[in-house]
């Protein structure tokens, strides 16, 4: 019985020196991405505004390691990549035009400070069309009708 006891208390400081504390007054801080897209509803040959304002904490990130927007038509096997730069105060923009009207999608990929945000939204150029579900998505990614925000932690 001793032994067990004393098993269970050598157990039990081990435990509790895996434990680490957070300071109450410490902040935890992500990588925060705000998309939008300027008109949401455009039509044909429109310029869209896609626009990514990244930040770290209270800090806006203007050397993000990689920011690129993901850009497809619902239902659509192709999708477009687009590297962009930073534009200022954090944020990172892409103009772009659609010949095709129907419902579309885009994933602002932006890795920087060893994590990853990938929020994604829908927006329409002229009619819509058929908007994808979570059963027919062209992605390995839960999705939701209009937004979706993910981070993950390198």
């Amino acid at each position: 019985m001793k032994k067990l006891m004393i098993a269970l208390f050598l157990f039990l400081l081990i435990l509790a020196g895996c434990t680490k504390a957070q300071p109450k007054n410490e902040e935890i801080e992500f990588l925060e991405v705000n998309l939008t897209i300027n008109p949401e509803h455009a039509k044909v040959n429109e310029t869209i505004q896609f626009t990514a304002d990244v930040s770290f904490g209270k800090e806006k990130v203007e050397d993000a390691d990689e920011v690129k927007f993901e850009i497809w038509r619902s239902k659509s096997e192709e999708h477009e990549e687009v590297v962009v730069q930073h534009s200022k105060d954090g944020k990172y923009e892409l103009d772009k035009q659609f010949s095709e009207e129907g419902t579309y999608y885009v994933y602002a990929h932006v890795t920087a400070r060893g994590m990853h945000n990938m929020p994604k939204k829908e927006f329409i150029v002229g009619t819509a069309s058929e908007p994808e579900t979570d059963s027919n998505s062209n992605m390995n990614h839960s999705e939701s009708k209009k937004e979706e925000n993910s981070s993950h932690h390198h």
